[in-house]
């Protein structure tokens, strides 16, 4: 462990937060001070879960009850926060006047506007704010990036997709089905993932204008309103340049991004959770259509690209870059805006395409 920590406070219990408890453990700057659940008992009980297989250093930590008490306490640098998303803009914004870095899950808020204010927030409160998009602080994206321009030319289209089959149990019972806690359904739990691929491969360009669909609406049995259960859109950029994505929770698991140009293409089968132990991969394409008299064959070149993800174990994934980037910042006193800015770049393509699905698929420009 280093000498100085970054001390977090957990909001909740969510299963999500086991994954960044586990990334604390082993980023080297940072250690769980404080979980708060609206119970202690429930506190208690994820304390001790997790320390069953990874002991929090350099002391166990407290449970709390109520978030409140846990945004009060001076062992608490920084809060994550796995919080429904209709909850996260207040607690976001109590986190930020009581002086505590944000790490929020995503989406970050319900509109474009509620995620301004939370930016705006900690902008004026000095700390810093960061969605949890743990695939962005992959080494594997830097590592990528020139076979991009290298494979694909000049670029011409993105197609993504994020999904998984929730089976009836959750189309019924998950919050994400819940329009009270996750209006956005699908779009929101998933579509948050395939929207930041896409900006990330356009340097984090807007696009002009979206056009959307809500294909299969679901309603949990407690949700007043349906959410969208599997939805599409379509993304123009001012290059002529386009984008597609896809996500459902109606469809079984699939995690895929094809990024094509004047020149090839370039696939990638895993880009939200890594699906290979030791490495990282992402392949690059350049068909040739080869004539022999009658003969036509349609030649691919495939060139299998790789980055070692955990030289010398975990200690590098991406969610453990994630939560050491972040206290790096934390404990040198310094913010990034590039953090809350391409969070609010995702917010608004997401509004956007909401907006567009709720009008039959009206193109919706953006400013």
């Amino acid at each position: 462990m280093a000498d100085s920590l970054c001390r977090w406070g957990f909001l909740s219990t969510a299963a999500i937060a086991r994954k960044n408890w586990k990334a604390i453990r082993l980023s080297g700057n940072g250690t769980v001070s404080a979980v708060a659940s609206r119970s202690r008992d429930s506190a208690e009980r994820f304390i001790d879960e997790c320390s069953q297989e990874v002991p929090m250093a350099p002391s166990r930590p407290a449970a709390v009850e109520g978030y409140e008490a846990l945004i009060a306490r001076d062992d608490v640098d920084a809060v994550y926060i796995p919080l429904p998303t209709s909850m996260r803009l207040e607690w976001v914004l109590k986190a930020a006047a009581a002086g505590k870095h944000v790490l929020c899950e995503k989406p970050i808020a319900n509109t474009v506007e509620e995620a301004r204010q939370m930016i705006d927030a900690c902008r004026e409160g000095g700390v810093q704010f960061m969605d949890g998009v743990m695939f962005s602080h992959s080494r594997r994206l830097d590592a990528m990036k020139p076979d991009i321009a290298k494979f694909c030319g000049s670029l011409r289209r993105i197609t993504t997709q994020f999904t998984f089959h929730g089976g009836e149990e959750f189309n019924r019972g998950n919050i994400r089905t819940d329009s009270r806690l996750e209006t956005h359904g699908c779009l929101g739990d998933l579509g948050w993932y395939t929207i930041r691929m896409i900006l990330w491969v356009k340097d984090f360009e807007l696009p002009t204008a979206v056009s959307a669909r809500c294909l299969t609406a679901l309603q949990g049995d407690e949700s007043p309103e349906a959410v969208p259960g599997e939805f599409s859109a379509e993304l123009f950029f001012a290059d002529g340049s386009s984008a597609s994505f896809y996500n459902s929770f109606v469809t079984e698991n699939s995690q895929l991004v094809t990024i094509n140009g004047t020149d090839g293409y370039v696939t990638m089968d895993d880009f939200v959770l890594p699906t290979y132990k030791s490495e990282r991969e992402w392949t690059g394409h350049q068909n040739v259509l080869e004539i022999d008299n009658c003969r036509w064959n349609m030649l691919d070149r495939p060139t299998r690209r790789s980055v070692t993800e955990y030289p010398g174990g975990e200690a590098n994934a991406q969610e453990v870059n994630m939560v050491r980037t972040f206290a790096e910042l934390v404990l040198a006193g310094k913010t990034d805006d590039f953090w809350p800015e391409i969070a609010l770049k995702n917010q608004t393509v997401l509004n956007a395409c909401r907006e567009s699905a709720d009008h039959d698929g009206r193109l919706v420009e953006l400013g």
